[in-house]
């Protein structure tokens, strides 16, 4: 499920600052990074399953891996893990509503606190 129009797409920021931001409301990188690439992620374990929110970024300029990049943010994502296959975000998944909810809550304050930090293109 992406999740349009939350306004973190095309936000731009340091790594840094983005990281202190994203850990702040649980989305960590935990070594889903590259030199170029980043990818938040929080887990949630609820009675329908096992949900991750990601928040896709990737290095404008500068290097993730050297903690010097300007990352630029993409659209949201909320997928479900099937074991052993791994996470689907397709249009046939059934997401529960409070779940989306807190999603969105999260995406929204994320983009609030980043708000401050953003550089605009």
């Amino acid at each position: 499920m992406d999740f349009e129009n939350t306004g973190l797409e095309q936000t731009r920021a340091d790594i840094q600052v983005m990281t202190e931001i994203m850990n702040k409301y649980g989305m960590t990188s935990e070594g889903a990074w590259d030199y170029e690439r980043i990818t938040y992620d929080r887990k949630f374990i609820i009675q329908e399953g096992v949900y991750y929110l990601r928040v896709f970024g990737y290095a404008v300029s500068g290097d993730i891996d050297a903690n010097d990049a300007m990352v630029q943010l993409m659209t949201p994502v909320l997928g479900k893990h099937y074991y052993p296959h791994g996470i689907e975000y397709g249009a046939d998944e059934i997401f529960p509503e409070h779940l989306v909810k807190k999603c969105f809550d999260i995406l929204t304050s994320i983009k609030a606190d980043l708000q401050e930090f953003e550089i605009h293109v």
